[in-house]
């Protein structure tokens, strides 16, 4: 049976990790992804895989290490991806004390593979179990500590390199709402239903450069106003001091961006 359903496998235990894998492709159907349960790694899954849900299947990590699993928190906030965590009760004690996530769900261990099914079932019909949870051993949680930060100015970063893709939002992440792109197409598909108060834009990207996609940003009703900052390395300098000219974006900052630099130009711009 063919499955819609995409699912991103990571975690550091790798031997539970395996064994859901392999029963997810071979009792339902599914065609599991799996990645190294690594922040670089996780961001660039769900950047190119688009999953609807995150199995992380816990394995004594540190305080650190859990933290990296942050970096799910704006999709998950959105409501893009559905987290599982698969833990003992030491290992989700431990995560609940230092995650970031405002919500997700944990699965026990020994793993219960119906319990898992009938989750991805609900997920997969669109449904809502929060009453049956506890009966099929599947209970959500949702984060005492998680700030609502729904007032906060969205600030979208289109770069085609991850790292600076986490930089930035690691930097910005404080006192901004903020989406991570990774190429010219992302962010036309997000401005469709999206808006921003801010464009962070990678000058030189492979496919569509950073002012091929500011003149088709310009087009669109959700981006035609928005403020964009290139954000260029300093070879091209001279040439995006001419694109300024022609394009009128409110300025450009100099990578790796410095992070007074680069508050104070976010500042400038949205006050």
């Amino acid at each position: 049976m063919k499955r819609d359903l995409k699912i991103l496998v990571t975690g550091k235990n790798r031997r539970i990790a395996k064994d859901i894998s392999d029963h997810l492709e071979t009792d339902r159907g599914y065609k599991p992804l799996k990645c190294r349960p690594e922040k670089a790694a996780i961001f660039d899954s769900v950047c190119s895989e688009l999953p609807n849900v995150v199995i992380i299947s816990m394995g004594k990590e540190t305080p650190t290490e859990i933290k990296q699993y942050d970096i799910l928190m704006d999709p998950a906030k959105k409501g893009f991806i559905t987290v599982i965590v698969v833990a003992t009760d030491e290992d989700r004690q431990s995560f609940m004390w230092n995650t970031g996530l405002e919500k997700m769900f944990f699965l026990s261990r020994p793993v219960s593979l119906y319990a898992l099914y009938e989750k991805l079932n609900a997920i997969e019909e669109g449904m809502s179990d929060e009453n049956g949870n506890k009966t099929f051993q599947v209970d959500e949680f949702i984060n005492p500590f998680f700030e609502e930060k729904s007032q906060r100015k969205r600030v979208v970063i289109v770069d085609d390199d991850s790292e600076q893709l986490i930089q930035i939002k690691d930097i910005l992440s404080d006192y901004y709402d903020v989406t991570p792109l990774r190429s010219g197409f992302d962010a036309f598909k997000f401005f469709e239903k999206h808006t921003a108060d801010l464009i962070l834009l990678d000058y030189l990207m492979p496919e569509l450069d950073g002012p091929e996609v500011l003149k088709h940003l310009r087009t669109m009703d959700n981006a035609r106003s928005t403020p964009v900052v290139f954000l260029t390395g300093v070879t091209e300098k001279n040439t995006v001091i001419k694109t300024i000219t022609e394009l009128k974006p409110q300025g450009y900052i100099v990578k790796p961006a410095k992070k007074s630099e680069l508050i104070a130009k976010i500042i400038d711009v949205l006050g």
